[in-house]
């Protein structure tokens, strides 16, 4: 595996315990930014509070990888890991449950 993946899932896996932690906290901000029936001072404030969190404690920023390879596209989500793996594993047998079609 090449550095620049490695990297990139310790990078994930960093954003990811950033958005379980301040998970309560924005979900807060963001619905007193958006209730209308405060007064202005008070939502602008929350508005405030929101952009000092951290960028990588958002949800949108946590990207799917394989956890085998790093890749970031075709990543089934129930097995955490890519299409290439996937196939791979399977076709030795090694993942429990799965085997290949035939009809």
């Amino acid at each position: 595996m090449s550095v620049c993946r490695e990297n990139a899932n310790i990078r994930d896996n960093h954003r990811r315990l950033l958005a379980e932690k301040f998970e309560l906290r924005r979900n807060l901000y963001k619905a007193l930014c958006k209730d209308t029936s405060l007064p202005d001072g008070l939502r602008e404030e929350n508005r405030y509070k929101l952009s000092k969190l951290p960028r990588n404690s958002s949800f949108t920023r946590i990207r799917n990888r394989c956890i085998f390879s790093g890749r970031g596209r075709a990543v089934y989500e129930t097995f955490r890991m890519s299409r290439i793996v996937f196939r791979a594993l399977a076709s030795k047998g090694m993942l429990n449950g799965v085997k290949k079609a035939s009809w």
